[in-house]
């Protein structure tokens, strides 16, 4: 009916079945409205400002002095001066127990991270002393707590070691390592600083699970180098080459470094149970690794003359990060590798520092702004590349260690990083002698967390394509390779977008006895069909990509209802009803596939309705003139309304 006057129409005669009336009945037919007119520019910059800027970061600045405006700039910019002016000394307290706590966790696990990348230990010492500082300044976080991770040492370990041997060319593995961290961080700060967040959802939950999954599984089975004392063991990252290279060099296992490795990865993950059951004896968890350190450490050291079977660290130099910023590569013909492992290693980061901050936020009841999060952990790698660090992010043991030890503010970081500073510069001689095979215990005790059985079952019972997604990239990860198991899994993710939007789900409306609602008749088993009319539901925008889909499956809809109305000798199919309330939006092809629609319909004297399409749809199709060629009795703001006048209409007609 277009957009004129509302019209009222008189259905007084007895149930037509056409729609629930019972005596006289009067029906308000409504205009469906053109939106408010636009300018292009206006239109461009409403879809900017909603794409980009959904939180409207400049609200805060109106109406305020230009003094206030300062202020909250640099508190937009450094977070840390939003809480600062309101620091006392028992925040301070609270944040030097926590600080203190992920410190004896992030010493041991700093080393260990590091030789799972195939870099110098030290170099995970150094990535937990300058990044967290950064952060601490930059980040949005109360309780993320800063170092390496991993799945980012694992990614960056594997990538690298296929063309570079980190033990035969070491200085040229360290200068791509510190360049993949600098690429990493640009990258991270990029999308932050364009507000280009979306990109990271792109790796959705299901791809994630089955990545983290089947990369704790290879990480496992590397530290069998470690626990089983073997001195020759492949680089390679699959399965296959792990297991073989395990059973292979059976001649290298040491029954002592067995012994030892087992019991310290017993205690580690009795310590590690004990926390997960009683949270409140969080502290075990966190204190074991260290204390386990010291006592391996102290052991080897007592027995190391009568047995040299069991493998230690050896030197570690003392002192404060030395720069790096010229090891930086950036030119070459390894330069592509070391992008490319900036980019993998800088979105898995990235994502998880982000999931990690977001998780222990919600728990607090405070906001942890995804773009700010982006550009402080760009910065602090960054940063970090160019003072011997390599990729860090936000870790979940390490923040679930900080917020259970009651951490109030991100100082828990420079107090962890002035503990680690300690550290680098008096302490590095007592770890000589810690050996090699608790460091594989610490990586095994933290990344069998990363194994998330029940957000498996969960797919499987909520969304087997997701669940299917998950198979792919945890075996991907397992059988071929890190890199190409995250590129597999999504790239089923994408192509699970792609079906989505060129085959979209369209839905056959029935009326419910008694109401004017019009639901699916496969969903409500007393919705019911109105004779002479067939009603779909369109679920989804209107594209270039599915607009020739969805009008073969239209015309299909209209081929079986006729088959049934001629089975059952029911009243003959007079009009399609679409319900546009679900397309947000459509473009040229699919206006120019509703155009075809109507002419073919109109072939088989069907006539075709549009109902309640949303503002920018309803401009293009006015301006498309389609509005036009549907006529009066085309176009409605309701199913109930469009039934009820072209019944009447009919009924005046003389129709049955």
């Amino acid at each position: 009916m277009g957009h004129g006057t509302n019209r009222v129409e008189d259905m007084s005669s007895p149930n037509n079945g056409t729609a629930p009336t019972a005596g006289e009945t009067i029906v308000e037919i409504h205009s469906v409205c053109l939106p408010p007119k636009k300018t292009a520019f206006q239109k461009l910059g409403k879809r900017v400002a909603d794409v980009f800027f959904p939180d409207d970061p400049l609200e805060k600045f109106r109406n305020q002095t230009w003094r206030n405006r300062v202020l909250l700039g640099l508190q937009s910019l450094f977070p840390i001066f939003t809480w600062a002016s309101q620091y006392d000394r028992k925040l301070l307290l609270s944040d030097v127990v926590s600080g203190l706590t992920i410190a004896s966790l992030a010493i041991p696990q700093g080393i260990s991270y590091a030789k799972l990348a195939n870099l110098p230990p030290i170099v995970g010492l150094y990535s937990s002393f300058v990044p967290p500082l950064i952060y601490a300044v930059l980040g949005s976080s109360k309780h993320l707590a800063v170092g390496p991770v991993s799945i980012a040492s694992l990614v960056m370990g594997a990538m690298l070691s296929e063309s570079v041997s980190p033990t035969q060319d070491s200085i040229l593995y360290l200068k791509l390592a510190f360049t993949s961290t600098f690429f990493a961080g640009l990258f991270q700060a990029s999308l932050g600083l364009f507000r280009l967040g979306f990109v990271i959802d792109f790796l959705s939950k299901a791809t994630l699970v089955g990545f983290t999954a089947g990369a704790a599984v290879i990480v496992s089975l590397q530290q069998l180098k470690g626990l089983l004392g073997i001195v020759h063991f492949t680089p390679k990252m699959q399965f296959i080459s792990v297991m073989s290279s395990v059973f292979n060099h059976r001649s290298e296992w040491s029954w002592e470094t067995i012994v030892m490795g087992l019991g310290f990865l017993a205690i580690l993950l009795t310590t590690r149970h004990i926390s997960m059951r009683r949270p409140k004896l969080f502290w075990i968890s966190a204190a074991s690794p260290l204390v386990s350190v010291i006592i391996s450490t102290v052991l080897v050291c007592l027995i190391r003359s009568k047995t040299h079977a069991i493998s230690y660290i050896g030197h570690l130099p003392k002192g404060l990060n030395p720069p790096s910023s010229n090891m930086l590569y950036f030119s070459g013909t390894h330069l592509a590798l070391a992008i490319k492992t900036g980019l993998i290693t800088g979105i898995l980061s990235l994502t998880e520092g982000i999931a990690v901050g977001r998780t222990f936020a919600s728990l607090k009841n405070y906001q942890v702004n995804g773009n700010k999060e982006m550009m402080a952990i760009g910065f602090m790698n960054m940063a970090g590349s160019c003072t011997s660090c390599y990729v860090t992010t936000g870790s979940f043991s390490r923040s679930a260690v900080n917020y259970n030890a009651g951490a109030k503010t991100a100082v828990s970081n420079i107090v962890m990083a002035a503990a680690v500073l300690v550290t680098l510069l008096f302490l590095m001689p007592l770890f000589y002698y810690t050996p090699n095979v608790i460091l594989a215990a610490i990586i095994l005790t933290a990344v069998i967390g990363l194994i998330d059985y029940q957000a498996a079952y969960k797919l499987w019972k909520v969304d087997k394509f997701d669940f299917f997604t998950c198979l792919c990239s945890f075996f991907g990860v397992l059988f071929v390779s890190v890199p190409l198991g995250l590129a597999i899994a999504v790239g089923v993710s994408v192509m699970k977008i792609l079906l989505n939007v060129t085959r979209p789900n369209t839905t056959e409306f029935g009326n419910i006895a008694g109401t004017d609602i019009y639901q699916s008749l496969g969903r409500y088993k007393e919705a019911s069909r109105i004779p002479g009319f067939l009603i779909l539901a369109i679920e989804s925008p209107i594209y270039f990509a599915n607009s020739t889909y969805l009008q073969e499956r239209i015309l299909r809809w209209t081929r079986e209802e006729e088959t049934r109305v001629k089975e059952n000798n029911c009243s003959t199919l007079k009009c399609i009803i679409l319900d546009m309330t679900a397309v947000s939006s459509i473009d040229t092809s699919g206006l120019e596939a509703v155009f075809e629609l109507r002419r073919r319909l109109e072939k088989q004297s069907l006539q075709l309705v549009l109902v309640n399409p949303v503002g920018s749809v309803m401009e293009k199709l006015h301006k498309s003139k389609i509005v036009e060629s549907l006529g009066m009795s085309g176009l409605y703001l309701t199913v109930g309304e469009a039934v009820a006048d072209l019944s009447s209409t009919w009924k005046a007609h003389g129709q049955p």
